[in-house]
């Protein structure tokens, strides 16, 4: 298991967080593998400014390649609509296999869109929350936002009652959920 632990310097001191990206990536992609055994050409939808994007990038070039895939980013600018239906006619003209849609707000403001092209282009997809797959995505595979947020509340509240944020413990998100449109199916 592959962890990172970040330290970030803030005005109330040292706090901490854990990146469980290298978990994650990997067994994505792993899940577009056991439901595309043939697939050997991956995507991933991003921007440039992306926080994690070099991160995610090396993570997935490193899972495909224990298939013999690859991988290619299809990148937009956070831009205006075109820029998505651009990223998605070069997906189809790649004639990639299936793409990974990262935990990028950017991206999720744009569900509707993304959601519908993945569909019209039938193009398998798995993004990084369960709301894509509630809102008719392929799959997902993440850690549940609503733990997080609660998480955040928690520290947050602990915080305005006076704790030092470099006091407070480094807390590993738990677990990871998967969700998709084919397990909602077969019931």
């Amino acid at each position: 298991m592959q962890e990172r632990l970040y330290v970030l310097a803030s005005r109330w001191g040292r706090m901490g967080y854990t990146d469980m990206g290298g978990e994650i990536v990997p067994k994505q992609f792993g899940l577009l593998h056991e439901l595309l055994p043939r697939a050997t050409r991956f995507g991933v939808l991003m921007g440039p400014s992306y926080v994690w994007f070099d991160r995610v990038i090396t993570d997935a070039k490193s899972a495909v390649a224990t298939f013999g895939g690859q991988v290619d980013t299809l990148l937009h600018a956070h831009g205006p609509e075109r820029d998505i239906d651009a990223a998605f006619a070069e997906l189809v003209q790649r004639r990639l296999d299936a793409f990974f849609v990262p935990n990028d707000a950017r991206l999720f403001g744009r569900r509707a869109q993304i959601l519908t092209l993945a569909s019209r282009h039938a193009i398998p997809t798995i993004y990084f929350s369960r709301d894509w797959a509630a809102a008719g995505g392929l799959m997902s595979y993440g850690p549940p936002a609503i733990e997080q947020g609660r998480q955040a509340g928690i520290y947050t509240g602990r915080i305005l009652k006076g704790e030092k944020p470099s006091d407070l413990p480094v807390v590993r998100q738990r677990g990871l959920k998967s969700s998709s449109t084919l397990q909602r199916l077969a019931l």
